[in-house]
């Protein structure tokens, strides 16, 4: 799947960054990403090593999403279900935030079940210190994504999108964006795509490194409502 975004875009609307803008975000993504690779491989390792030697299966977990203009990518992130399971609850939860508009994960934050017998018990370590993200330090390498941005959308989600929300699909997909930062227990699906969107009106350098820069704090907190 990838989404048509080659209608002319309204006024007010979202747009693509400029070229200066791209390299500049481009290289603070490099930069940032090779370091903490650098740093944090043992950790990585670590953590692999523990995975496949308490549950079945692989230590990394593959996913088609969709990045930039809609073109479809491979994620990586650790491993935190058992192996094999479907997806089922997971379509069923996010198809229910979509169609609500008080709806939200008052706990795991959106997109994520709370309570899901799918999870390993070091999955739930990993989800809730975040340290099953860490493997996307790769697809922002590989330049599928970057630091910060919109949640990198899977394709039957995207189809439950409004022509309002292909906008998101102008940038890159984040790591972190703006409605991590910005309550993420306590936002709407809807409320969390209209952040997406205004991420991309006001998408700057410095916006990311200021999203950058509370995204730590925004996971500790996190952390602490559990």
């Amino acid at each position: 799947m990838t989404l048509q975004l080659s209608q002319p875009p309204a006024p007010g609307s979202p747009s693509r960054p400029r070229s200066a803008g791209r390299w500049s975000k481009r290289a603070l993504d490099l930069i940032v990403s090779l370091t903490c690779l650098a740093l944090m491989w043992p950790l990585l390792v670590a953590v692999a090593i523990i995975i496949q030697f308490t549950t079945e299966g692989p230590a990394l977990f593959r996913q088609r999403r969709l990045g930039l203009d809609g073109r479809p990518f491979v994620l990586y992130k650790f491993r935190t279900m058992y192996h094999g399971c479907g997806d089922g609850p997971h379509r069923r939860y996010v198809r229910e935030l979509l169609t609500s508009d008080t709806m939200t994960s008052a706990v795991g934050g959106l997109y994520k079940l709370d309570a899901d017998d799918r999870i390993t018990r070091v999955g739930r370590v990993l989800r809730r210190t975040s340290i099953d993200e860490l493997p996307q330090l790769l697809n922002v390498v590989r330049g599928e994504m970057s630091l910060v941005g919109p949640r990198p959308a899977l394709p039957w989600e995207a189809e439950m999108f409004s022509d309002g929300h292909r906008g998101r699909f102008l940038v890159p997909p984040g790591m972190t964006g703006l409605w991590q930062v910005s309550g993420r227990n306590r936002l709407t699906m809807r409320q969390a795509l209209d952040l997406d969107l205004e991420y991309v009106r006001r998408q700057s350098f410095v916006l990311d490194l200021a999203i950058l820069i509370k995204t730590v704090p925004a996971v500790f907190s996190a952390l602490g409502a559990r």
